[in-house]
């Protein structure tokens, strides 16, 4: 896995320094300076993506901790995304610091049911609301046969999987082959204990699932919710380029290019491939390649910032959980 990260960085700004040079800083440069202060709003509005993401997650999180406050658990979902970003552990590293920072004095299984069942969520609602909207989008723009095949089954496959971990979590099966294992004494004490740990969580998925199941449809809606803010961000880019409403044209390239993201999700950082995926679906919509760039570039940064904070929430979270003396 190290290795495979490693080639993805590297491969990655390979991609990025290409489409730079194939672009051009010039042209580039002058996007930004032409998209000047517009940058402020674009980076903020995202804080109200993420307070949409947050009311999901806190549908998906066990009574005890649907009792911390807001902006605790902003915190926590903060961190979880700085992790998650800067960190080569393919959105799993986070997830796992969100479970840490959750838990209360005996609930850590709680803790972790909810982070796998948000995740769960949060994954569902995006390829459900991408999917569409990309399929809605097709119909006006032109993709290389090849590149839509390959999206095409690669959305097949990310949708075979996330309905197969929905399955394993409803049926309690998550932990199934680690207590097989454990059952014939592969593995010794260690592989024992994570068996008896892993029954314990799916006992709260079971719980969940069958006493709570409306709760994982509100926190789907929270996340679509929280993906059209992309689409207002998106809108607001171009217009702030154009100066001209540009909705249909707007709402594509957000679409086609979050549809490149979904298969990229275990890349670090998605670094060029962000970039690239929004220069092609700006071209596929009507609107400059530079443009696209510009928007990648934009969305970088927008990232870096709320990383960086994301960081700082998860050092007064560290700091706030240390005994005092």
């Amino acid at each position: 896995m190290k290795k495979f990260h490693t080639l993805s960085v590297l491969l990655g700004s390979g991609l990025l320094v290409y489409l730079l040079h194939h672009i051009g800083l010039g042209p580039l440069w002058q996007q930004l300076q032409l998209l000047g202060w517009w940058l402020l709003p674009l980076i903020a509005i995202q804080a109200v993506a993420e307070g949409l993401h947050v009311l999901g997650w806190r549908r998906c999180l066990a009574r005890d901790h649907q009792q911390l406050s807001l902006w605790h658990i902003f915190q926590i979902h903060m961190a979880g995304f700085a992790l998650n970003y800067l960190t080569p552990t393919a959105q799993v590293g986070g997830e796992v610091t969100k479970g840490t920072l959750l838990s209360l004095p005996g609930s850590g299984t709680q803790a972790a049911s909810g982070v796998i069942i948000g995740k769960l969520a949060d994954a569902l609602s995006f390829l459900l609301f991408v999917s569409a909207g990309s399929i809605l989008t097709l119909v006006h723009t032109r993709l290389p046969r090849g590149l839509l095949a390959a999206l095409m089954v690669g959305s097949g496959l990310l949708a075979a999987g996330i309905c197969g971990f929905l399955w394993l979590q409803r049926h309690g099966k998550l932990g199934g082959l680690v207590r097989w294992l454990g059952d014939r004494h592969v593995g010794g004490r260690r592989l024992l204990h994570a068996s008896r740990y892993l029954s314990q969580i799916d006992t709260e998925l079971k719980h969940f699932y069958h006493q709570r199941p409306g709760d994982l449809l509100i926190a789907i809606g929270w996340h679509m919710a929280a993906s059209t803010i992309g689409l207002v961000q998106t809108t607001i880019f171009v217009y702030a380029l154009k100066g001209r409403i540009m909705l249909v044209a707007a709402c594509g390239a957000w679409f086609l290019a979050s549809w490149f993201d979904l298969l990229a999700f275990a890349v670090p950082m998605r670094i060029g491939i962000s970039e690239g995926a929004r220069l092609v679906a700006f071209k596929a919509v009507g609107l400059e390649a530079v443009m696209g760039l510009t928007y990648g570039v934009t969305l970088r940064l927008e990232q870096i910032f709320w990383a960086l904070f994301g960081l700082a929430s998860y050092a007064l979270l560290i700091r706030s959980k240390r005994p005092t003396q």
